[in-house]
């Protein structure tokens, strides 16, 4: 059997022209441009998490309104366009406006605003009015080629999100956006389309408070997979990818999809919606080889960690939340809840909805996010989390050898010796830190999982053993023992297929380690 050829994965590549000319993997979307661009609204605005694939989305929509025809031979807008008509695009990339005050803020759009100037041959206006320079581009953009201009902006809220919540800085750099941006409405005469991309809407932005025919397509279904990967994208357009992922990985294709389901995948910004992968760390396995964290691992979430300590949300209780769209789907800037930010910055994702209630349940999209969030989340309750991230390590091997014993050996060592912060006086602080440790053996564990009588702590499966875990605080091992008995949890596992163990732990809140355990095979 011949080997199958290396492929070539766009990590990071932005630019549709690079990937089409030189070969690189691209996953067609296609059909999702020429839907935009023939609807009835020209104003359109979409929002996305990081690195979900806008600015590649919003780089194509260029090439399309250029008429690169070329660049789309065999995608399947070259079945639905048969114009081609070329208009001058004018493309504003925001994000690299972050972390800049007024006056540099103000100085970034000038030069973005002299790029698209020398890039249409358009007359630079000298002007300090930011407003004024866009209204004369388009205007001059329109007199030259006698075509509607089109406007791409690309994450026209970065030059805010880092000021969000800070009440000094936001109004003024607000203030400077909604100048910049208020002659797209006085100028669509002059427009032939408007797209913007973002994570959040600020309401009091010109854009949505003067733009009232904006059409914001983020939660409509027919752009449910616009950016991301679906499964059925996988299994048609990269069917060879994935047996060259399985080959590096040593396991069969349906065996790699499934661990990149596990890890990558789970995604819905609208219902009904396909599965969505998120497209950073597929294309980070598939060009590696490996599973990792990829999309979670490429940003540090600094802001969302002191944002989850300001609102006091307890690990647990970071998912399965039950909402309507508009606590979600709604401007992050004056938020009174943690909700809209940990949606739009995709941390959270909408898994089911019910019709009757017009309720969202809102969790954790996956694997890779889970273990990212509680990874992240160990520093508020130890001082030196990566002696709790080693004991992780080691509990897991432990556990997959069915020693569970050593493992919570092991646990109660690490815990006697290992300095604990602060803030460790109320009882809830050991409870989220074991919640922690149990969730990041997440090859393994499911934590408060629902049985018709109750919760159970952990549900830990192995390749040969299901284990039912209870914890309690400054009681004993055996009345943990006695709540799996009372609440019958084994019932709801006995069709599982495996032996089933029961773990009763005991935390002394004292001692700040494991005080005492008890292991129990069969129905004993």
């Amino acid at each position: 059997m011949k080997p199958l050829e290396p492929r070539k994965y766009p990590v990071g590549i932005q630019v549709f022209s690079m990937i089409r000319n030189e070969n690189y993997l691209y996953v067609d979307k296609t059909e999702y441009v020429y839907r935009m661009t023939h609807a009835n609204s020209k104003y359109m605005f979409l929002s996305r998490p990081r690195r979900f694939g806008k600015s590649l989305l919003t780089d194509t929509l260029q090439c399309y309104f250029e008429g690169r025809k070329e660049l789309f031979e065999g995608l399947a807008i070259e079945k639905l366009e048969t114009e081609w008509t070329e208009y001058p695009v004018l493309h504003f990339d925001m994000s690299m406006g972050k972390h800049l005050d007024e006056k540099a803020l103000i100085r970034y759009l000038q030069s973005i605003l002299q790029d698209n100037e020398i890039r249409q041959g358009t007359q630079a206006r000298e002007t300090e009015d930011v407003n004024v320079r866009l209204k004369d581009l388009i205007m001059d953009t329109y007199a030259k080629y006698n075509k509607e201009v089109v406007v791409l902006i690309d994450e026209y809220d970065a030059p805010l999100l880092d000021v969000m919540h800070e009440e000094e800085e936001l109004p003024k750099l607000r203030n400077v956006m909604r100048n910049f941006y208020s002659p797209l409405k006085a100028c669509g005469k002059y427009l032939r389309y408007v797209f913007l991309t973002g994570i959040t809407k600020f309401s009091q932005l010109s854009i949505f408070s003067e733009l009232n025919n904006i059409q914001n397509i983020s939660m409509l279904p027919e752009y449910a997979a616009v950016c991301g990967i679906t499964e059925e994208e996988m299994r048609t357009q990269m069917n060879i990818d994935m047996e060259l992922l399985a080959d590096k990985l040593g396991t069969g294709k349906e065996e790699a999809m499934e661990r990149l389901k596990e890890n990558y995948d789970g995604y819905h910004f609208a219902w009904p919606s396909p599965d969505i992968y998120n497209p950073y760390s597929l294309l980070g396995a598939l060009n590696e080889g490996r599973l990792a964290s990829y999309w979670f691992g490429s940003g540090t979430p600094t802001y969302l960690i002191e944002m989850l300590n300001k609102y006091q949300i307890i690990p647990q209780a970071i998912g399965g939340r039950q909402c309507e769209a508009s606590d979600f789907d709604a401007p992050t800037e004056r938020m009174t809840d943690i909700t809209p930010l940990l949606y739009q910055s995709g941390y959270l994702t909408i898994k089911d909805y019910s019709p009757f209630s017009e309720l969202y349940l809102l969790d954790i999209p996956n694997k890779e996010v889970r273990i990212g969030l509680m990874k992240s989340l160990l520093a508020n309750y130890v001082k030196r989390p990566a002696e709790l991230r080693t004991l992780v390590g080691q509990m897991a091997e432990r556990i997959h050898f069915d020693d569970m014993d050593g493992a919570l050996r092991l646990m109660q060592t690490v815990l006697s010796t290992v300095p604990y912060c602060e803030n460790t006086r109320y009882e809830g602080h050991y409870q989220q830190m074991l919640y922690l440790i149990f969730t990041l053996l997440g090859n393994f564990s499911d934590v408060e999982v629902r049985t018709p009588t109750g919760r159970v702590d952990v549900v830990m499966r192995t390749h040969s053993t299901l284990y039912i875990i209870e914890l309690k605080l400054d009681k004993s091992a055996a009345e943990a023992l006695r709540q799996i008995d009372l609440k019958q949890y084994p019932e709801r596992f006995a069709l599982c297929g495996l032996p089933i163990v029961k773990v009763g732990i005991n935390f002394d809140t004292e001692r700040h380690t494991l005080e005492s355990w008890e292991i129990r095979t069969g129905q004993g």
